[in-house]
């Protein structure tokens, strides 16, 4: 997220701060993010809290099914990886400079 940060402000891109685990985050716009890029991509399955999730959370996000995998990162913010930027028809989720630099 610092790198994330610290690369837009550099290039002068306006961005606003949103902390999933503070303010929570809409099941809607988690399943419209999951249509646009897939669980595979929106998923972290590399930290602690994916390892602490039960073994039918981690099913269903696994599953087609973006509705079940959506109320589970919404209940399991810490599942989302991030950062994630909308950015016109693009959804970029975790930082790489590179694909940042093409979108933006």
């Amino acid at each position: 997220m610092k790198k994330a940060m610290r690369w837009l402000t550099d290039r002068g891109v306006e961005f606003e701060l949103h902390d999933y685990k503070k303010a929570g985050i809409d099941e809607a716009l988690l399943v419209a993010w999951l249509e646009q890029v897939g669980s595979e991509v929106l998923v972290n399955r590399r930290g602690t809290t994916w390892r602490r999730l039960s073994e039918a959370d981690k099913q269903a996000c696994d599953s087609d099914d973006h509705s079940r995998i959506a109320a589970v990162l919404a209940a399991n913010t810490s599942v989302i990886k991030r950062p994630v930027m909308p950015a016109g028809e693009h959804l970029l989720v975790g930082f790489h400079a590179d694909d940042w630099a093409a979108v933006l």
